[in-house]
């Protein structure tokens, strides 16, 4: 991978598809991630996605289209984070935000905190827990501004995963690409229930176009961030266990 290549493609997909400018040390950070995800995937199966193209728009560009979407200086948790997206690039060019990077696979969370401890982001808190098991203790439940997920689970699942962890005033800010339309329609009982009528009446679904190159050829991929302001505290029994919300969601 070279380092000058790959931060000229970087700005450009940045440029086209963000409204803004990279700093020298974000370019340096997010070029180190690039490096050792591509590095570590070669003896962890942290993602299918190492060509330096697929890097740039499907996890960096990807990962920080909901920037605008995070308060300022607010609590942010990522449940189910993965190989850490879209915790680390948000976190280069968010350093207002305070992100805990949540998944119940513990390879992966210490992938996580090395790549945030390696890049020097003070920012990251990298936890093995489950979802379910996380938002029912009290230093956890409703103490985050928001909640984002890339990737986890089907809206009315997601929501019950995500929702309890959220203060009153904040949002839910969820990832989708295909069939993000019916999936908010069958989460509106989900989200009656854990966040109140009113969100659910102030939802917001937000399309986005991801544009740029994949080997050369100019790709436009559809994104959808789906909105969901918390109005009203969740009920003290959500969320329920695991194998009760994946048999039945709300």
């Amino acid at each position: 991978m070279e380092k000058s290549s790959f931060i000229n493609k970087l700005n450009e997909a940045v440029t086209k598809n963000l409204s803004i400018t990279l700093s020298e040390e974000q370019n340096e950070r997010l070029f180190s991630l690039a490096e050792r995800l591509v590095e570590v995937n070669t003896v962890m199966n942290l993602t299918a996605i190492t060509d330096e193209d697929g890097i740039i728009l499907r996890h960096f560009v990807d990962s920080m289209l909901i920037s605008e979407y995070i308060t300022p200086n607010s609590k942010l948790i990522d449940i189910g984070c993965g190989a850490g997206f879209p915790t680390l690039p948000l976190a280069i060019i968010r350093p207002d935000i305070v992100i805990t990077a949540l998944d119940s696979t513990e390879k992966r969370i210490r992938y996580v905190q090395e790549t945030a401890d390696m890049l020097g982001l003070t920012n990251v808190k990298a936890v093995t827990a489950r979802a379910e098991d996380f938002a029912k203790l009290p230093e956890n439940r409703e103490k985050f501004n928001h909640a984002t997920a890339r990737a986890v689970a089907s809206m009315p699942m997601l929501a019950e995963l995500t929702i309890p962890f959220i203060k009153v005033g904040g949002s839910l800010v969820a990832m989708k690409a295909k069939g993000a339309h019916e999936e908010f329609e069958a989460s509106r009982s989900a989200i009656r229930q854990l966040a109140g009528s009113k969100s659910l009446d102030a939802a917001q679904m937000i399309e986005k176009n991801l544009v740029g190159r994949i080997n050369e050829a100019l790709v436009e991929e559809n994104r959808t961030v789906i909105i969901v302001p918390k109005l009203s505290p969740t009920p003290k029994q959500f969320p329920r266990k695991f194998a009760q919300i994946k048999k039945s969601p709300l």
